[in-house]
């Protein structure tokens, strides 16, 4: 199997279940979905590049606990100036949200875990048509 040019960033138990055997995914299963948007910037700072938008999807981000994002598997020089603004984007967008306490049952977990795999999976086939792969 050839090398990915991508790796995942995520908190998400199922994308790491599903992906992991054939896509690196660097998992943080006790991260919020804000620690895994502030890991997705240290990353972009260290060089790598955000290949997925990290408000994908219609679920608002303090809607669900899990997010997981799409990078280059390498770092490409110095900082991307697009992927920071995206992520700096989306982090505002979730500090400006109101914080609601919420306990989910873990069916809605499940839900949402889905959810959150199903935006990465349908962002596969165009990172492999763009020799991503």
């Amino acid at each position: 199997m050839s090398a990915k040019a991508y790796k995942m960033v995520t908190n998400n138990p199922l994308l790491k279940e599903r992906l992991g055997e054939s896509v690196e995914v660097n998992f943080f299963e006790e991260d919020s979905h804000r620690d895994i948007l502030e890991r997705v910037r240290d990353f972009v700072h260290n060089g790598y590049r955000i290949l997925t938008h990290p408000l994908a999807g219609s679920v608002k981000p303090w809607e669900t606990p899990y997010r997981s994002l799409m990078i280059t598997a390498e770092r490409e020089g110095g900082t991307d100036i697009f992927s920071l603004e995206m992520i700096e984007q989306a982090i505002f967008a979730l500090e400006k949200s109101k914080a609601r306490p919420v306990v989910w049952d873990e069916k809605v977990l499940v839900d949402f875990q889905l959810i959150d795999l199903s935006l990465i999976e349908s962002a596969l086939p165009s990172a492999e048509a763009q020799g991503r792969h």
